[in-house]
């Protein structure tokens, strides 16, 4: 392959921390690219998200030339520490130009050499719109494989044969769809015939690689298209397979889309909004459960998903725990669907109903699920909240994240109960703990030690069964005082 260098304009401010570093490898008499994804996003007019550098330099040689590195891997690539402008510090991988052995474990390369020639490490990359290198000190691009030609037709095809690339690294698979998922490209037809043949291969790769192109894939632009992809070419049944439970189950009168396109477009519709991938993951899980829920109701002459909230809960923990997520993540994700059918007529909701959502989901994920139903609404084909009723909404959470919603907010803790009533650790020190909460739960301005101390006696001379039956039980909400309590909130937010 000819390693012919074309003059091309780049309208990109490459950052400093990255020209020093191609500018001290050629002072020092060696060869310096940038390469892979960077390039090809500069060629694009997109900011790259990661700066990668390939030299004839070997790895001793890139570490004797810079302070700050560090090389712990079997590829080459030194990591080369720089300040930025901004002075953080920013990390930019620099790797030998190689060549790679064959990929029997379709993980890795048996055996990597090290090479003197540009050529050598571009045919060894993944698509072609990622074997482009460039110079940066005289502009000039080298492209081998027609990258660019590709970049401006929107197409998406592996360097050489796609078996041998897929082969090579089962991962690969996945990447192509979430490549072309993130710039709006297409894939070439004998890719996509190669995707689909060698997808089973992905059985051979760590779920962690898999979990992280699955995030990112998530976190593009236009998700919906990237999943839609994956099931088209047989991906979705090595990643999520409970997904596709949903596909041509319709769904009752309230919906419009089945319950495989509804869980899409919530999805879409948080990315839209540019929202986190704990939003993202828990629309497009929140109703993973409707299918198996289903059930024909003749009395309402319609279908009906009794209990597809808690069962999807359990079922989200279960696909998030498989694919090894952490575990914050998990629980925060399983908890939001499972609580995602909460109010919606802002007319009869109580404040104290307000409350025991933001006690079950905790004030730190309250608003992430507030999110999630707007996700879940715009995935039913509905417009977007009125103004008027998030106004409401917000409100009434915010009236309710003031009041105690669990045991750790009030005013007392167990401690201080078996202090002043002499009781000894046991449960019965929690069942008064949760009937005390239950006494502030809707009067918020009984939070108070002095209070507290005086009704923790009282509740500890009940016998056990008496004092748990109160601990489990409500009271009843006063409608007067509860208005007097959100007067101040409507105010702020302009409702009634």
């Amino acid at each position: 392959m000819p390693h012919t260098p074309k003059k091309i304009e780049l309208d990109y401010k490459i950052p400093v921390e990255v020209s020093r570093i191609t500018k001290t490898l050629r002072e020092a008499g060696f060869e310096a690219y940038l390469v892979g994804g960077c390039t090809r996003d500069m060629i694009l007019g997109r900011k790259p998200k990661d700066w990668d550098i390939t030299t004839d330099a070997k790895p001793e040689q890139i570490q004797a030339l810079f302070e700050e590195t560090f090389y712990k891997n079997e590829y080459g690539t030194v990591g080369v520490v720089n300040e930025t402008e901004d002075e953080t510090l920013k990390v930019v991988e620099v790797t030998p130009y190689r060549t790679e052995g064959i990929y029997s474990d379709k993980r890795r390369p048996d055996t990597v050499s090290f090479h003197e020639e540009l050529p050598d490490d571009l045919k060894r990359r993944d698509f072609t719109i990622n074997a482009i290198a460039y110079d940066d000190s005289k502009g000039h691009i080298i492209d081998p494989y027609k990258g660019q030609n590709d970049l401006k037709d929107k197409v998406l095809r592996t360097v050489g044969d796609p078996y041998d690339r897929f082969h090579e690294d089962a991962l690969r698979i996945l990447r192509a769809v979430r490549i072309a998922t993130d710039l709006g490209f297409t894939i070439n037809t004998n890719t996509q015939e190669a995707v689909i043949k060698t997808a089973p291969n992905l059985k051979e790769i760590a779920v962690e690689r898999i979990r992280d192109e699955f995030s990112k894939l998530l976190m593009s632009d236009n998700p919906l298209m990237g999943i839609s992809i994956c099931e088209k070419l047989g991906l979705l049944d090595h990643i999520v397979p409970e997904l596709k439970s949903g596909i041509g189950v319709k769904q009752n009168g309230s919906h419009i889309y089945t319950v495989w396109e509804h869980n899409l477009r919530a999805l879409q519709h948080a990315a839209d909004r540019k929202w986190s991938l704990i939003i993202r993951l828990s629309a497009l899980f929140h109703d993973i459960s409707k299918p198996e829920t289903r059930r024909w109701s003749p009395e309402k002459k319609d279908w009906t998903f009794h209990g597809h909230d808690v069962v999807g809960g359990r079922v989200t923990k279960k696909i998030l725990e498989r694919l090894k997520y952490p575990k914050k993540t998990i629980d925060t994700v399983s908890v939001l669907v499972r609580n995602h059918l909460f109010f919606s007529d802002i007319d009869q909701i109580t404040l104290s109903a307000v409350r025991r959502i933001v006690r079950n989901v905790g004030q730190e994920n309250v608003w992430s699920l507030m999110e999630v139903r707007g996700c879940d609404r715009i995935g039913m084909g509905r417009p977007k909240e009125t103004p008027y009723r998030l106004r409401k909404y917000k409100s009434m959470i915010e009236e309710a994240m003031r009041a105690p919603v669990s045991v750790g907010m009030l005013k007392i803790d167990g401690t201080k109960i078996m202090e002043v009533s002499h009781e000894t650790p046991g449960p019965k020190i929690g069942f008064v703990l949760h009937a005390l909460l239950e006494e502030v739960f809707d009067e918020p301005e009984n939070n108070n030690e002095t209070f507290l101390v005086k009704q923790a006696l009282e509740l500890a001379k009940l016998p056990l069964e008496d004092l748990k039956k109160r601990g489990e039980a409500g009271k009843s909400k006063k409608e007067e005082a509860e208005e007097k309590e959100l007067e101040e909130i409507r105010k702020k937010y302009g409702v009634k």
